[in-house]
């Protein structure tokens, strides 16, 4: 299979799909590897390692989607690559199809087959090519809070882990997820004093089993959240619903009851966010501020430490990348199931329940593809 890899376009966009080690391993069983040029630089990556490794180096992002049969990417298709888009070929990337009317309407038009690394889920409703980018959006929350806490930057002026003497910052983490978990390991071993919430039971008892002394568990409601706002220093928001948009837990309204300087940290605003007042933000310009609270809503946190987020994506990525190019979607798709939970639109249709109800576009089960071929 014609394996291709573009530079990703995306604003401060430096992670890349395909690492070097991963393109040896397709190109051993026998595959074509194409790499935009330039694609891996800014993960560290040069073009001389991925020739080494067998790949093939192509100039353009044109040529790129000319050859590939099935394209690696790490975001979605911008609106410049969207009439490079083939029908039938398959994409495999991250798509956050239901916070992107223009993006889902663009796919269905290009008849081609979108196969979501978030929605790839496993039977025990894991989702493996979440999980890497999850882990290192949560770690990156608490440093990215702890330094907008500093007063140049525009926070309180409060050091996360306080010093003897001093009391700490106090950290509220909503959802209990893996980047709230992650989140609540750093800020505990930074020192802050941290409340985790979330909404269900067996998974706060599990926390509370887990987590070092300075992380409580709640339970996630509105009057718990408007009671802990008003003393809270950094909230982070870690609410994700494979496939659909978060609900706000944090309100407009509730703003107000806020410590000028509070700092909010959305992880989940590429699918919408749980904090209302978020807007997705960039590396350039990470942050803005409402009523003296300082939102900082990067939709793509990963990209900002490309080396490691790349390794990490590449690793879970990789097993599925070499099944498709062996035996193709279909085939994949029965060996695989979570493969099958991946495929969003095929050749026009939605097949993704959560994408087709968002803006109410007919739904056509996967089924009718995975069992009719």
């Amino acid at each position: 299979m014609h394996v291709a890899v573009p530079k990703e376009i995306k604003n401060n966009e430096n992670r890349v799909a395909l690492t070097p080690a991963g393109a040896k391993e397709l190109v051993k069983k026998g595959h074509a590897v194409f790499v935009q040029q330039a694609a891996g630089e800014g993960s560290g990556f040069s073009d001389e390692t991925y020739q080494a490794a067998g790949a093939k180096i192509l100039p353009t992002i044109e040529s790129i989607y000319e050859i590939g049969e099935m394209i690696l990417k790490v975001k979605e298709p911008i609106e410049q690559e969207y009439k490079l888009v083939r029908e039938d070929q398959l994409l495999f990337t991250y798509f956050h199809f239901a916070s992107n009317e223009p993006l889902t309407q663009a796919m269905v038009k290009s008849k081609a087959v979108c196969m979501a690394y978030e929605t790839v889920e496993k039977p025990d409703k894991s989702l493996p090519l979440l999980v890497p980018m999850s882990e290192v959006a949560g770690r990156m929350a608490v440093q990215k809070g702890a330094n907008y806490l500093e007063k140049p930057l525009g926070g309180r002026g409060i050091l996360l882990g306080g010093v003897p003497g001093t009391l700490p910052a106090k950290v509220l983490i909503l959802g209990g997820g893996i980047v709230g978990t992650q989140a609540a390991w750093m800020a505990a071993g930074l020192g802050a004093d941290v409340i985790i919430m979330d909404v269900s039971l067996p998974r706060m008892r599990y926390l509370s089993d887990v987590m070092p002394k300075n992380v409580k568990t709640m339970m996630s409601n509105e009057y718990n959240i408007r009671n802990l706002i008003p003393s809270t220093d950094l909230i982070i928001g870690a609410v994700l619903i494979p496939g659909a948009k978060a609900p706000h837990l944090i309100t407009r309204d509730m703003l107000q009851y806020m410590l000028p300087g509070t700092v909010l940290v959305d992880v989940a605003v590429d699918q919408g966010g749980c904090i209302e007042t978020c807007q997705p933000t960039t590396h350039e310009k990470p942050t803005y501020t409402i009523d003296g609270v300082l939102h900082y809503c990067v939709a793509n946190m990963p990209g900002a430490v490309p080396y490691t987020s790349t390794l990490a994506l590449a690793n879970a990525t990789l097993p599925y990348v070499l099944e498709l190019a062996d035996n193709g979607w279909e085939h994949s798709c029965i060996r695989f199931p979570e493969l099958k939970s991946g495929l969003n639109i095929i050749k026009g249709d939605v097949v993704y329940q959560a994408v087709a109800e968002t803006f109410d576009l007919p739904y056509v089960p996967v089924s009718y593809y995975t069992n009719h071929h």
